[in-house]
């Protein structure tokens, strides 16, 4: 199996820089939403370490504002979850092809991943390492 990181060590910190790194590579944008003064909720890849006692890291889709809002109105105007609205349909969307892509170049790069926990994570991407 591949390097994995502790969380507790510098490895994890540069896990994420260099996963938010290759993803800029591959002109996706990409940024550190977890550290201080790093921008949160703005369009592209949110790149962050999952939490203190975790020993990996979590890419997050962000939608631009615009779907973003029209997807959230839309659910607070009450929706059928057999007939969900193009806004809703169209968020999932770009949200499931942007984890793919993710997960397909993170891998290409060498990096063990996997979707992550969709109930805790949503559509977010687990980063766990390195493929030896």
């Amino acid at each position: 199996m591949g390097e994995k990181f502790d969380s507790k060590s510098n490895a994890i910190e540069s896990l994420a820089n260099k996963a938010c790194h290759v993803l800029m590579q591959a002109g996706i944008p990409a940024r550190r939403g977890d550290i201080e003064g790093g921008v949160k909720g703005g369009p592209g890849a949110e790149v962050r370490v999952d939490n203190p006692s975790a020993s990996g890291v979590l890419v997050e889709w962000n939608t631009g504002e615009e779907l973003k809002v029209a997807a959230v109105n839309s659910l607070a105007s009450g929706v059928d979850p057999l007939d969900l609205p193009y806004e809703i349909r169209h968020f999932e969307t770009v949200h499931r092809s942007m984890r793919g892509a993710i997960l397909e170049i993170l891998s290409s790069a060498g990096f063990d991943v996997e979707e992550a926990d969709g109930h805790a994570h949503g559509t977010a991407v687990y980063v766990k390492g390195f493929l030896s």
